[in-house]
């Protein structure tokens, strides 16, 4: 059933009460033994809060921000894991306090039996990636600075997505920025999992846009997920980020150029929904039915630019091309078992309880397709977000069926709903023909929370009467399930995750404060 027999049927309209989508905490059960207890509330945004982990699971902390590089780079300030020290102020509560780096996503691998944890650092004065030594037992020698500077010695932006990339030996490394200072870089490793000369290449063929996910799919595809605030409108923001898909001409050189595409989602009248439509009229009944759960749309891949020359704009050559923009997603993954058939996405949405315009919440969406290299599909939006459960960011599988989504809801909706932010499992319906049945029939996932975030005291500090460069409230990022195979094999959808395994392992970053990572082991593990 396509969406215009959908709206024909007036499903559109009444679908939200009739298939209400209940956010609560129950236990979340899959076939596979993954059971997790829910957490049964956010923690308020008040004072210094403890994490609170399901009673399903247990945390270890394997590095923290004032943990020093084994081999800094002191000249330029990039000596500790969450902190620059360039201009030698104090690492943390202080009116003058380092400027903190802010470790995001993570990417766990396996090199000669060696057991690494590497990461892209969002803020500070220059952008660089870290690996952590998850076998070393000493922490002032768990951590090794990978990458600080581009092949001309010099600074490169913030890193905020971070994938390995089997088929070209490299950690691809995403700059949300708009053109020209966004974009793509690769920064090459050996078979030890070691830097091969440190350097941070721009890959220009996959233009500049302020892109934040990254995946490749078993092609050899990268897929790129933007995140551009729009202009403010109602309380919120206008569509205004994009969905990619570059298409590489040698999949084992990116520097060969391809084609960059971007996502064109169709009306149910057959017409595609556009950047002048939605940003002309934000309140668009297309959005709202785009967020309704139980629609479907069909989509197509569109060339925006082909070619190797220098970074393009990525986010205007999609307006132009007639692409369809989102509500700031942000990150996205393949769904295991599906043979890189299904991709599901994160939306934050605006990130404010003021905001009266629809997908204001954001969610959580899955595009579907025939197979990952097809040029047509469907969306349909997997999970609808709330004032309770929004600003929806990083995303992992683990399980088959269970997709872990966290929040970074931003401190001024911490504020407006007195919550902080949380992480939740979603048990989805069965993969493929089924599955989309069962979003059509209004089956929608309860979100399970098993993880209330708190408030660490430097990043209460810093909420309250800390620099404005660094953060406020902490946040949750670089949520990652992964059994570490650098192989083709072992990209993130090929394989059925195993959490209760010990081969298997999960970790996530509480980032702002004291940029701590944390690896959770659930009950039951091996």
């Amino acid at each position: 059933m396509n969406s215009s027999t959908l709206t024909k049927a007036g499903l559109v309209g009444t679908l939200a009460a009739a298939v209400a989508f209940a956010l609560a905490s129950a236990p979340a059960q899959a076939d596979d033994g993954f059971r997790v207890v829910g957490v049964p509330s956010a923690n308020p945004r008040f004072g210094v809060q403890n994490n609170v982990l399901t009673a399903s699971a247990t945390q270890t902390s394997v590095a923290w921000g004032a943990l020093p590089l084994t081999n800094p780079d002191v000249a330029n300030g990039v000596t500790h894991y969450g902190y620059n020290t360039l201009d030698g102020a104090p690492l943390t509560q202080s009116a003058n306090e380092a400027h903190k780096t802010e470790p995001d996503k993570n990417v766990y691998l396996v090199f000669g039996g060696k057991h690494y944890l590497y990461q892209g650092h969002e803020i500070g004065p220059r952008g660089y990636v870290t690996r952590i030594n998850l076998d070393e037992t000493d922490p002032a020698k768990r951590v090794t600075l990978i990458s600080d500077v581009d092949p001309d010695g010099k600074a490169y932006p913030t890193i905020d997505g971070i994938t390995w990339n089997p088929f070209t030996k490299q950690l691809l490394l995403t700059a949300e920025s708009s053109s020209p200072k966004g974009g793509v870089f690769g920064v090459s490793l050996d078979a030890n999992g070691d830097a091969v000369d440190g350097k941070a290449v721009r890959l220009p063929a996959l233009g500049s846009g302020g892109y934040e996910g990254v995946q490749n799919d078993k092609d050899g595809n990268v897929w790129l997920v933007e995140d551009i605030g729009g202009a403010g409108a109602n309380g919120g923001k206008v569509p205004n980020s994009y969905l990619y898909r570059f298409v590489p001409t040698d999949r084992t050189d990116l520097t060969k150029g391809g084609a960059l595409q971007a996502l064109q989602i169709t009306r149910p009248t057959g017409s595609p929904a556009t950047a002048a439509e939605l940003q002309a009229n934000p309140s668009d009944e297309f959005i709202t039915q785009l967020h309704t759960y139980g629609t479907s749309f069909a989509t197509a891949w569109i060339t925006i630019h082909t070619g190797t020359d220098e970074a393009f704009g990525a986010t205007a050559a999609a307006k132009a091309a007639g692409a369809t923009p989102l509500k700031r997603p942000e990150n996205g993954v393949f769904r295991p078992g599906t043979d890189f058939r299904e991709f599901y996405f994160t939306e934050t949405g605006d990130t404010s309880a003021k905001s009266t315009l629809p997908g204001a919440y954001g969610g959580v969406f899955r595009i579907s397709q025939s197979s990952a290299s097809a040029n047509t599909g469907r969306i349909s939006i997997a999970a609808p977000g709330d004032e309770a459960h929004t600003g929806f960011d990083n995303i992992t599988f683990a399980t088959a069926d269970d997709l872990l989504v966290v929040e970074d809801a931003g401190d001024g909706l911490h504020a407006q709903r007195n919550a902080l932010d949380s992480g939740y499992v979603f048990h989805l319906p069965e993969r493929g023909a089924s599955g989309d049945r069962a979003i059509l029939q209004g089956q929608a996932p309860q979100p399970v929370r098993f993880l209330a975030e708190g408030r660490d005291a430097s990043a209460t500090f810093d909420a309250t009467s800390g620099p404005a460069y660094n953060d406020g409230d902490n946040e949750i990022t670089g949520i990652h399930v992964s059994d570490g195979d650098p192989t083709v094999a072992g990209l993130l959808g090929a394989k059925v995750p195993e959490p209760m395994t010990s081969t298997w392992r999960t970790f996530w970053t509480q980032q702002h404060g004291d940029n701590t990572t944390w690896e959770i082991s659930w009950a039951g593990r091996g």
